[in-house]
């Protein structure tokens, strides 16, 4: 053993390289003959380390230590290092450090003058580069002995350096595995590399582990090939995490995949294998757009049978160490599209059923508003009767009993009159005179009546919206649209309460709800009146606006009032619509339409003529009591009258009379010819001659919006016989 130990000194101290071991405390120990040149020191062993480098570094004893103590990999190459020698002069020194145990630690250096000749400053650094890699980079020979293991395959393997120099790779290689590597040899051998080459490896302790493997030719000075190079990194946790990852994603409803930034597919869940009908490595670098056709912007899918499906597709970025990568989320949007289509549908029908009750219940109002013209024609024509015949009476026996009871007649009369104007409006049948209005002055005006006919137990409060453009309605009819509504209010609010009248501009689009009601799209005025009464149940409101339906005790109302309400507003051009809740209140809305046009003042207070001078006046009327009653006021207003009980035997008599006929005083319905017909068949023969119409059902001589032809005058029935007079009497002072 002796002889070993002499060997061990004389090839310490023959060595070529300068070597240098110290104590913990600093202390030279050993330095062969290398060491002492260097530093032209003989007397180089006793002395602490702090003199072999400059002051301005000093101390390096602590750092010493602190290596010592700490972790340390079992060599660490090219570490720089100023230092001195015994004349003061410096040097660079590139230094090699090794760690020794041996009755304490001990620092083993091997220490080159980077300044020497010979000396590779690029060598190295690729060796201290080498032996402070992370990664383990390990040469072997073309047969897979090791040639060189670094800090970071110790690190790695378990294997100090000096167990693996010389020995076959195949240690740290599983049995299964071998093979592989044996291509792989072969291949390097002939000067190709291998990128990325992910394969298992085994550690001392046992537990093989998957790594990442760059694999190139180890060349010699003549280029040879002479070996093989590897540099590997343990991926087992990114592994890991990357399972746990797919893990995630395949939990994912909606197929997603990863793009990268070549357009192909790196990335593929479980949902998107079950979408495109296609496993997930057939999947993988293949170009997105075979499976998304216009991605990103296309909205299909194409699956491995060429059919297509409708898709969603929402993009994301992530930016990795392989580049950016494009997180493609795609959504199947079969059964959404054909829930939207069915939900379309049901929408379309709903509709449907919805314009299916507008139209039947338009329809049903139109034929009961049929049915309240022709009763109140026939009506109006008794009216008439009554109440001159009633009026005959109390002019004839002023202050008698007789008289009396007249009078009761003319009251009764004019509350059937009241009666027969309500069906023929809601009938929109009644003969109206439209002109521009203001809406605010109108409501303003009838504040005061309304204040009294709602009593004080009710709060009457307006907000008038400022400016509002016209309406072209009929005043007497607004005004009574807004009594009628302020009356069924105040019923509905026996015990008191709020009613509240505001008015406003609407832009009705062609999605308002109005528009379903027919209601051209366009600028409206609104009329909102709102009440806080017992409100009204659906079934309630989807009758109200018919005649004569009324929830009000027998005898306390006649069921008109919104069928009045409606009748007027629907031939003004406008529409109106209900929204009520029991034990909340009722709120009715009014549109009508906005209009250009100046409101305009009242009309003059009608001026009463002076009576006949015995102008003669052709009387058409096919009731021989109404007939009658006209004539005897005007032969007792002082007019010549030629009566006649149709339109043929008023041309028939106009005819045989010699002189001339002042005036045509027809009705406008009679059978086997209407007065239209009468009046331009006597206007032919007799073109100075003017018409009155008179009727209690107008519709003939109106047009389609409800107002008299230019140049038609009309005498609406029941007319008393002042009413009768005045009515002559202005068209015959038309004549010029």
């Amino acid at each position: 053993m002796q002889w070993r130990a002499r060997l061990a000194e004389s090839l310490f101290e023959v060595g070529p390289d300068p070597l240098v071991v110290c104590a913990e405390d600093g202390q030279v120990v050993l330095a062969n003959a290398a060491a002492r040149a260097l530093f032209d020191r003989e007397d180089l062993v006793g002395r602490s380390i702090e003199d072999l480098v400059p002051p301005e570094i000093q101390p390096v004893v602590p750092r010493l230590r602190a290596y010592l103590a700490g972790e340390h990999p079992v060599r660490r190459a090219g570490q720089p290092l100023n230092m001195v020698r015994r004349d003061g002069s410096q040097f660079l020194a590139d230094i090699t450090l090794s760690v020794i145990e041996a009755e304490g630690l001990f620092l083993y250096a091997t220490i080159r003058d980077t300044g020497a000749e010979g000396f590779d400053p690029a060598q190295s650094l690729l060796a201290s580069i080498v032996q402070s890699s992370h990664d383990a980079i390990v040469t072997t020979d073309l047969d897979g002995l090791v040639l060189s293991w670094n800090p970071g395959a110790e690190r790695l393997y378990g294997y100090a350096a000096g167990e693996m120099v010389g020995r076959p790779k195949d240690i740290i290689i599983p049995p299964d595995r071998r093979p592989d590597e044996a291509e792989i040899r072969a291949v390097v051998g002939a000067g190709g590399r291998v990128d990325r080459y992910r394969t298992t490896r085994r550690r001392r302790d046992g537990t093989d582990f998957t790594v990442s493997m760059l694999i190139s030719p180890l060349t010699g000075a003549d280029g040879r090939t002479v070996g093989v190079t590897s540099i590997t990194r343990d991926v087992s946790e990114r592994e890991r995490a990357e399972a746990q990852m797919q893990a995630v994603l395949d939990a994912a409803p909606d197929p997603l995949l990863g793009i990268d930034e070549r357009g192909r597919v790196v990335l593929v869940n479980a949902s998107a294998e079950r979408l495109f009908g296609i496993p997930r490595f057939d999947i993988t670098d293949i170009p997105v757009t075979r499976l998304l056709p216009g991605f990103p912007e296309g909205t299909v899918a194409r699956r491995r049978d060429d059919d297509t499906v409708p898709v969603e597709i929402t993009l994301n970025s992530l930016r990795t160490d392989d580049g950016l990568i494009t997180l493609a989320s795609v959504r199947d949007m079969t059964e959404r599209l054909a829930a939207q289509a069915e939900q379309q549908r049901l929408r379309e029908e709903a509709e449907r059923q919805k314009d299916e009750v507008r139209q039947q219940r338009t329809q049903r109002l139109e034929s009961l508003g049929q049915l309240a013209g022709g009763v109140a024609h026939d009506f109006n024509n008794l009216l008439a009767v009554i109440l001159n015949y009633a009026e005959f009476i109390v002019e004839d026996g002023a202050d008698t009993p007789m008289a009396l009871d007249a009078e009761q007649i003319l009251r009764a009369g004019r509350r059937g009159s009241e009666l027969t104007h309500q069906l023929l409006a809601f009938a929109r049948r009644e003969v109206i005179r439209p002109k521009p209005l203001d809406v605010n002055r109108v409501i303003d005006e009838v504040q005061q009546m309304l204040t009294r006919s709602i009593g004080e137990h009710i709060d009457l409060a307006t907000d008038l919206a400022e400016p509002l453009p016209s309406v072209v309605a009929d005043p007497g009819q607004l005004e009574q649209v807004l009594v009628n509504l302020a009356v069924n209010a105040r019923d509905a609010m026996p015990g008191g309460g709020r009613l509240a009248i505001d008015t406003g501009l609407v832009d009705v689009g062609e999605e308002h709800v109005a528009t379903r009601e027919g209601l051209v799209p366009g600028l409206y005025v609104r009329i909102r009146v709102s009440d806080t009464g017992t409100g009204m149940p659906r079934e309630v409101i989807d009758q109200a606006f018919e005649p004569f339906f009324t929830t009000k005790p027998s005898g306390e109302g006649t069921g008109l009032g919104l069928a009045t309400v409606y009748g007027i507003v629907v031939q003004a051009g406008g529409t109106v619509y209900i929204y009520s809740e029991p034990g909340v209140g009722t709120t009715i809305t009014i549109l009508l339409p906005a209009s250009d046009a100046a409101p305009r003042p009242a009309d003059p207070t009608r001026v009463a003529h002076p009576p006949g001078r015995g102008q003669t006046v052709l009387v058409a009327e096919d009731e021989p009591a109404l007939r009658e009653v006209t004539t005897r006021i005007l032969r007792r207003g002082g007019y010549t009258v030629l009566a006649a009980a149709d339109g043929l035997a008023a041309l028939h008599l106009a005819a045989e009379h010699g002189g001339p006929i002042d005036l045509l005083l027809t009705d406008v319905v009679m059978p086997g010819m209407l007065g239209r017909v009468l009046a331009e068949r006597l206007l032919h023969t007799r073109p100075a001659t003017r018409v009155l119409f008179m009727s209690g059902y107008a519709q003939p001589v109106l047009t389609s919006n409800g107002i008299l032809d230019p140049g038609v005058h009309l005498l609406e029935k029941p007319f008393t016989g002042s009413d009768l007079l005045n009515a002559v009497g202005e068209q015959l002072a038309l004549v010029g």
